[in-house]
């Protein structure tokens, strides 16, 4: 394995391990059984990125290397000690936020790697930052984050586009994951702190019900 490939592999496993927990403390939340709370962290970790894999038609990433199974069996341990900590809503957050943000740089350079044009490597980060967390919800019986007012995509989509300008003037690869990351968390940090939100789309039709 290269140096490149090393680095990806590297950050994959810390996005793991950050999506897992969240999603086994929000399964926790829920009083699901260990095992319950295991199959929400792994979804939640790995649902993203196998769906970028499936729409790219290449091998799917978890299934090359037992890994990621054992760093989700890492973090189910990892709530189980410190539940007591991770109970706070902002420590669960930034789990989250760590997660979507080092998603959406492996789902960019996975998909540049394999020479599609930019927009899609966009998408593809979107891909795998998101779509991990709309299962976790489905999961849950919780309405999906991405599909509420959040800044949740959003960020995504505005870090894919700083990665994608760095691109443009032959940064390093690191310096443009590093800064894709680093906007996707301040925007998700801004957004929270001062209720950032976009507008939400309002249906004044009335029904035959409603009448």
């Amino acid at each position: 394995m290269d140096a490149e490939a090393t680095f990806l592999f590297i950050i994959e496993l810390i996005g793991t391990v950050a999506c897992a927990i969240s999603g086994i403390r929000m399964a926790a939340a829920k009083h699901f059984d260990w095992f319950g709370a295991y199959t929400v962290g792994l979804m939640t970790a790995i649902g993203g990125g196998t769906v970028r894999d499936v729409l790219l038609d290449i091998p799917v990433f978890w299934m090359q290397t037992w890994w990621y199974l054992a760093v989700t069996g890492l973090s189910l341990i990892v709530v189980i000690l410190f539940r007591s900590v991770l109970v706070k809503t902002r420590i669960l957050f930034i789990f989250d936020t760590i997660g979507l943000a080092l998603f959406v740089v492996i789902g960019i350079q996975k998909t540049l790697a394999i020479d599609y044009p930019f927009w899609v490597a966009v998408v593809m980060g979107i891909t795998t930052g998101a779509i991990g967390g709309v299962i976790r919800d489905i999961l849950l019986n919780n309405e999906p984050l991405l599909f509420q007012k959040d800044i949740y995509a959003t960020a995504c989509l505005a870090g894919g586009v700083v990665y994608w300008l760095l691109h443009a003037v032959d940064a390093s690869p690191m310096v443009q994951g590093l800064a894709c990351a680093v906007t996707v968390i301040v925007i998700r940090i801004l957004a929270v702190k001062y209720g950032w939100s976009l507008p939400v789309l309002v249906n004044d039709i009335k029904t035959e019900e409603n009448e």
